[in-house]
């Protein structure tokens, strides 16, 4: 079981004093995030490409290459990239130049995205969103796969037998696939024997118990060894000493988050009952002291197949100490539990 964080890189307002850090300051703070992240033994670190003001990271790749200088062991993704709006040629140039400072730890996590803010910016029609995702993608797999390239499609210049460089340390680089829960998505990614990647940030993860059977029976029909495919989770949370304390600390900037959101796409107010709710072992937020989260990941693992795990913290803007408390609990007392009782789990299980 791989456990790790991801972040969006968030720069929203204080809940308590209204204060924006500015894009540069929550950069830097999140490389050293992700430092700690490698010194405590955490598995991977991923951060989501966005294009708004309330989100730093628009280029995730530049923020991991920093990062990458100053770890040692820690894998590291976008989570996600958003292909649709991407050209598929850069991406993979940028991310094999950060296998290459990382020496091999690097990842591609390819979505759609829910957001679309990049279209308009880099002159896409959302009416195509789907079909640049399709094309993109075709494109990018045939890049991890070749060195010279001979590729057409129907948005993007055709390429006739042109190289690609850098190439990664890796062969292949890894390549996931992200999805929000959506069945043709799943089912791509288990067609070509690609990872996936479910954000489960809503309801219960049970309910993805069976995307996640889609999924590998997708990659079974098609001839893939079901066996070697992860499947990973990406959900919000937060860890304290006590759960009452990790409640209190994050429900403010959860909530203002999911409110701004909300009102943007028509979603029904977020309070303190529909929070504590998801706090619950069948709920979708990973909050609480480190006893109360390893459970919740075990529970996971065992119910929904999930064999790596990402806990998306902060959500909006915390003081950055909580943040690196956090993410020190998630490796130092959460990880060692959930993997030493999966490791039972799976040897009374074989």
């Amino acid at each position: 079981m791989e456990i790790g964080i991801s972040t969006f890189v968030e720069t929203t307002p204080d809940p308590h004093t209204g204060e924006v850090i500015s894009h540069a300051q929550r950069i830097r703070e999140v490389v050293e995030e992700i430092v700690l992240a490698d010194e405590i033994g955490l598995d991977v670190f991923g951060v989501g490409e966005h294009h708004r003001e309330d989100y730093a990271a628009s280029a995730p790749a530049i923020i991991l290459a920093a990062a990458a200088a100053r770890t040692k062991r820690i894998r590291l993704t976008s989570a996600v990239t958003v292909l649709s709006s991407a050209d598929p040629v850069r991406v993979f140039q940028d991310f094999a130049t950060v296998d290459a400072i990382s020496n091999g730890r690097a990842e591609i996590m390819a979505g759609r995205g829910s957001f679309i803010e990049s279209f308009p910016l880099f002159g896409f029609d959302l009416k195509d969103y789907d079909e640049l995702f399709e094309e993109n993608l075709e494109l990018l797999l045939k890049i991890q796969q070749s060195e010279k390239v001979t590729w057409r499609g129907g948005h993007r210049p055709a390429i006739d037998n042109l190289g690609v460089y850098p190439r990664p340390v890796q062969d292949p680089l890894p390549i996931w696939i992200g999805s929000g829960g959506n069945s043709q998505s799943v089912m791509r990614a288990g067609l070509l024997g690609l990872p996936l990647v479910l954000a489960i940030i809503g309801g219960s993860p049970r309910q993805f118990r069976p995307l996640v059977d889609l999924y590998k029976r997708a990659a079974e029909h098609a001839g893939h060894d079901v066996s070697k495919l992860p499947v990973a989770s990406h959900s919000h949370g937060f860890i304290a000493e006590t759960t009452d304390l990790a409640a209190d600390k994050f429900f403010p900037s959860t909530q203002q988050a999911m409110n701004k959101l909300g009102k943007e796409r028509g979603w029904g107010r977020y309070d303190r009952n529909a929070f504590d709710s998801a706090r619950s072992l069948e709920g979708a937020l990973y909050v609480g002291d480190p006893k109360t989260v390893a459970e919740k990941i075990i529970h996971l693992r065992k119910n929904v197949g999930v064999t790596r795990f990402m806990l998306h913290v902060p959500v909006g803007t915390m003081p950055h100490d909580d943040v690196m408390k956090a993410i020190e609990l998630l490796g130092k007392e959460v990880a060692p539990i959930v993997r030493e009782e999966l490791a039972k789990w799976e040897e009374e299980n074989k």
